[in-house]
C-alpha cells in the first residue's frame, strides 16, 4: 500500500495517479474520510481512556458519596471505553480495506491509457522473411508435434484444456533454457531460489494478487487455505516479509524456478491452440530488494537483464512502456519485452519489469535500516525466461522449411545445433 502521509499532504497527487490509471476517484475522497473517522476514533478512545486511569487513581483516596459517584462513573466509562475501542478497530480495519484496494501511484513517465496504448521504446532484431526463403512457416504447436515436443492432445485428455505434455526434446528444452536463464542469473548476482508454489493467503495479499481482478485468476485450496502462485514473484516477496534488512546488504537479488498456475478467466476463446497461454507454466522469476531511491536504476538493470537474455537466445523483440491503465495493482511502471510470433505476425509478450516501489513491502513488513533509521525498502520484479512462450518463440524463429529448429548458440554446449524432426 501507499504512504498515507501522501494521501493526507497531497490528496491531488492520489487523485491524478488514478486518473492515469483511468480509474475513478471516489476511492481516494471516501480514504481521506476513512482516514479521519480512523484518527478520531483513536483520539475519542483515548480520551475516555485516560479518564478510566484517573479514576482509577483516584477512588481509593475517595470516601463517602464522593466514591459512590466516582464508582458510577467508573461503570460508564467502562461501557464507553468498550464502544470507543469497537468504533476504532472498524474505523481502523475500513481504512485498512480501503488503502489495500488503492493501487501504487502509476508513474507520471507512463503513457496513459489502456492495454493498447503502450509506447514501444526499443526494436531489436529483424523478423525474418519466410517467403524471400521460399517456405510458409508453421506454428510451434505443428512444429512441437513434427519434433515429438508438445503433446496437447494427451494433456487435455489427462488435465482438460490449456494443458499440455512436453516431451523428449521439448522437456529437453525446457530444461536446457532453466539450467541457462539460472546460469545467467547466477553471473549477473542473483541468488538462485527453488521457492514453493503454494503460500498462505497473506503472501498473496502482500503482494497484491487478491485485489481486483487478479482473484479471479488465482488457483486456491481451500481445505488447506493455501494459493497456487501465477508467479514466483509472490513467495520471493513474502521471503523477506517481517523482517528488518541491514542497508548495506542491499541490493538483495533473487532469481527463483517455479511452476506458475493461472486460471486465465478472462481469455476465454484467446491464443486457444498450442501451449501460449496456458494453466500451467515453469518460469524463471528475477526478484530484487532495494531502497526506493535506488529502484529507479534498479528497475532499468532488470530490464538490461531481459534484453540480454533475448539476445543471447537470438530472438527479435521490441521493448514497451506499459501504459499506466495496464499496469495492475503493484506496479508503479513497467517495460514487457515481446517476441516475435512468424505465424501471428506480431510481437507476443515474454517477460516484463515491474517497480513496486514500497508498496509490497508495506504490505508485507519489509523495512531497511540505514543511518537514518528504518524505512520500508523497495521491491522488483522481472521475467527471465517464462518457458512455454520462450519455447514458442525458439521454434517458430529457428525453424528450417523441413521441419527443424536451429537452436541459438547459446544452446549449442545443452542441445546441439539443431533439432530434427521424429523419421
Amino acid at each position: 500500500m501507499i504512504d498515507a502521509r501522501i494521501l493526507r499532504d497531497d490528496p491531488d497527487a492520489v487523485r491524478a495517479a488514478q486518473q492515469r490509471r483511468g480509474l475513478p476517484t471516489q476511492l481516494v475522497d471516501e480514504l481521506i474520510s476513512a482516514d479521519e473517522q480512523r484518527r478520531s476514533s483513536i483520539v475519542a478512545y483515548e480520551a475516555v481512556r485516560g479518564e478510566q486511569k484517573n479514576l482509577g487513581k483516584l477512588i481509593p483516596k475517595a470516601q463517602g458519596d464522593e466514591k459512590q459517584q466516582l464508582l458510577a462513573r467508573t461503570k460508564e466509562l467502562s461501557q464507553q471505553v468498550k464502544e470507543a475501542e469497537a468504533a476504532q478497530v472498524q474505523a481502523a480495519e475500513t481504512f485498512d480495506r480501503l488503502m489495500k484496494s488503492l493501487p501504487n501511484l502509476a508513474s507520471p513517465d507512463a503513457p496513459e491509457g489502456g492495454e493498447d496504448d503502450f509506447v514501444v521504446l526499443e526494436t531489436v532484431g529483424t523478423p525474418r522473411d519466410f517467403a524471400a526463403e521460399g517456405f510458409e512457416p508453421r506454428d510451434h504447436l505443428e512444429l512441437g508435434q513434427m519434433l515429438g515436443a508438445i503433446d496437447v492432445e494427451r494433456g487435455a485428455k489427462v488435465s482438460g484444456s490449456r494443458f499440455y505434455f512436453l516431451t523428449g526434446v521439448g522437456a529437453q528444452l525446457e530444461l536446457a533454457l532453466t539450467q541457462l536463464a539460472m546460469s545467467k542469473a547466477a553471473e549477473w548476482g542473483f541468488t538462485p531460489v527453488i521457492p514453493p508454489a503454494l503460500v498462505k493467503p497473506s503472501a498473496m495479499d502482500g503482494t497484491g494478487y487478491l485485489g481486483q481482478g487478479s482473484a479471479d485468476d488465482v488457483y486456491y485450496l481451500e481445505k488447506d487455505d493455501l494459493y497456487l502462485v501465477g508467479t514466483s514473484e509472490v513467495p520471493m516477496a513474502a521471503y523477506h516479509s517481517d523482517e528488518i534488512l541491514d542497508a548495506d546488504s542491499l541490493p538483495r537479488r533473487y532469481a527463483a524456478f517455479s511452476p506458475c498456475f493461472r486460471r486465465e478467466a478472462g481469455s476465454y476463446g484467446k491464443d486457444t491452440r498450442g501451449i501460449f497461454r496456458v494453466h500451467w507454466f515453469d518460469k524463471v522469476e528475477m526478484f530484487v530488494y532495494t531502497t526506493l531511491e535506488q529502484s529507479y536504476d534498479e528497475h532499468q538493470r532488470i530490464l538490461g537483464w531481459e534484453k540480454a537474455w533475448l539476445d543471447a537466445l537470438e530472438l527479435p523483440y521490441r521493448v514497451i512502456d506499459v501504459a499506466s491503465g495496464d499496469l495492475g495493482l503493484s506496479a508503479i511502471r513497467k517495460f514487457d519485452c515481446e517476441a516475435w510470433i512468424p505465424t501471428q505476425g506480431k510481437y507476443r509478450e515474454v517477460s516484463s519489469a515491474s517497480n513496486t516501489t514500497e508498496f509490497q513491502a508495506r504490505r508485507l513488513d519489509i523495512r531497511v535500516r540505514g543511518d537514518e533509521g528504518t524505512t520500508p525498502a523497495a521491491t522488483l520484479n522481472g521475467t527471465l525466461c517464462a518457458m512455454t512462450r520462450t519455447i514458442i518463440a525458439i521454434l517458430e524463429n529457428g525453424q528450417q522449411a523441413d521441419g527443424s529448429v536451429r537452436l541459438p548458440a547459446a544452446l549449442h554446449p545443452l542441445l546441439g545445433e539443431v533439432l530434427r524432426p521424429l523419421p
